[in-house]
């Protein structure tokens, strides 16, 4: 089990926000935190994994004190049993990318589970190769590889699939779930993809504004949310005419999604706009981000 309470102020594009979380997850299951760019999700996780410290608060992880800023308790990140696969991979590019793994082992642990992942990751090609040279896709791998090398009791998952091409993506779903429950792993995860959601959460928590708003089954949160609007931040990066139609493929994080935008309005857009996606979850329509 993980116990929550935290605030901690973050000083975001659209000023101050405070971040306050307090919530209890079950061990053993999969939770998606969801939500628009500048939410607080990512700082949630490197507060939980100990990369950044909050003004005040309490996490307890199966009985341990990671953290009490009442009794100045905060534990390092190495005394923490956490897995942490970035969204900005945090490999070492001077290293291959089975010392990357190897590096990740605890003190007499067996290399074999090293070859055990290789072989899932599909990295037995590149296990000897410098990670600085690697496509962002294979780079995705390695940093879920590594941060599952420690079998650790809380594995935080950063948009971890979102480089992949779909049919990797789908097996690494189906190895996440795989491993999930031969370890009982508690996992988090932040995600912006629908159908990987559903695939892999037992429970969807909604960010908004550094709280949570909502929290529940994929199934009943998104039916809730159906009729309500989540906006999301992105850049405009390729524009393609199809017919009576342009198809705007925008970057959202480390994500890209494509729409379309009517022959009237494509005037109004170029690639580099940052723009406003608004999305009933099913139909995204986009608009201008104001200055």
């Amino acid at each position: 089990m993980i116990q929550l309470n935290i605030n901690k102020k973050l000083n975001t594009p659209n000023g101050t926000m405070c971040l306050s979380i307090d919530m209890t997850i079950e061990k053993g299951k999969i939770i998606t935190f969801y939500g628009e760019s500048g939410a607080g999700k990512t700082s949630l996780f490197r507060m939980i994994a100990g990369l950044l410290s909050p003004d005040e608060g309490n996490i307890v992880v199966s009985e341990e004190i990671w953290l009490n800023t009442k009794k100045k308790i905060n534990l390092k990140p190495q005394d923490r049993n956490v897995g942490f696969a970035f969204q900005d991979y945090a490999l070492f590019p001077n290293m291959t990318v089975r010392e990357n793994l190897e590096y990740a082992l605890k003190k007499n642990q067996d290399q074999k589970y090293i070859d055990d992942l290789v072989i899932a990751m599909e990295l037995g090609e590149l296990q000897h190769k410098k990670t600085g040279i690697l496509s962002g896709g294979q780079k995705q791998r390695v940093s879920l590889a590594r941060a599952l090398v420690q079998k650790p009791d809380v594995l935080l998952l950063d948009e971890p699939l979102s480089a992949l091409d779909n049919e990797m993506r789908l097996k690494l779903q189906d190895y996440i779930l795989k491993i999930q429950k031969k370890h009982n792993l508690t996992i988090l995860l932040i995600s912006h993809d629908i159908d990987e959601i559903l695939k892999l959460s037992d429970k969807i928590a909604i960010l908004k504004n550094g709280t949570i708003s909502q929290i529940g089954s994929p199934s009943e949160v998104f039916e809730q949310q159906s009729n309500e609007n989540v906006q999301l931040a992105g850049e405009i990066i390729g524009i393609l005419q199809k017919s009576d139609t342009y198809i705007a493929t925008i970057r959202i994080g480390t994500n890209t999604l494509k729409t379309a935008i009517p022959i009237s309005e494509i005037k109004n857009y170029a690639i580099g706009d940052n723009i406003i996606i608004s999305s009933k979850l099913i139909a995204p329509t986009i608009q201008k981000a104001s200055k």
